[in-house]
C-alpha cells in the first residue's frame, strides 16, 4: 500500500481531509513536510479492514528530522490517496514513534 500512497503523492492523486488540514495547521506542519515525511516514511500499522478504504500510519520525519506521524487511505478503485490525519507523534505515547506504550 505505501508504494501505491507514494506513486499517487507523485502524481499528485491525493485528497486531504478538512481534518488533516487541521491537524497541518495545529501542529505548524507544512504539506510539504507531511508530503516529503510520507514518501521517506515507513509503514508501522495496517488498518486492511478500514472503511470504505484501507489504510495505514506512516511515520517519517520533516526535512528538520522531527516525526511526523500520518495517516493515509488508499481507493483502489480510484487511484486516489487520501490523507485522514496527520500529527506530531507524543514521545510519552510512543517507543522510538514506532509502537504504542502501553496504556497506564
Amino acid at each position: 500500500m505505501q508504494e501505491r500512497i507514494r506513486q499517487a503523492i507523485r502524481a499528485r492523486h491525493f485528497n486531504v481531509t478538512n481534518h488533516a488540514d487541521e491537524e497541518i495547521q495545529n501542529d505548524r506542519l507544512s504539506l510539504r513536510d507531511v508530503l516529503g515525511a510520507t514518501d521517506a516514511g515507513e509503514v508501522i500499522e495496517s488498518y486492511p479492514t478500514d472503511f470504505p478504504f484501507p489504510s495505514c500510519l506512516i511515520l517519517g520525519r520533516t526535512d528538520a528530522g522531527e516525526p511526523v506521524h500520518a495517516v493515509w487511505a488508499f481507493d483502489d478503485g480510484t487511484g486516489i490517496a487520501v490523507l485522514i490525519t496527520v500529527y506530531r507523534p507524543d514521545p510519552s505515547r510512543w517507543v522510538e514513534y514506532r509502537v504504542r506504550r502501553a496504556s497506564s
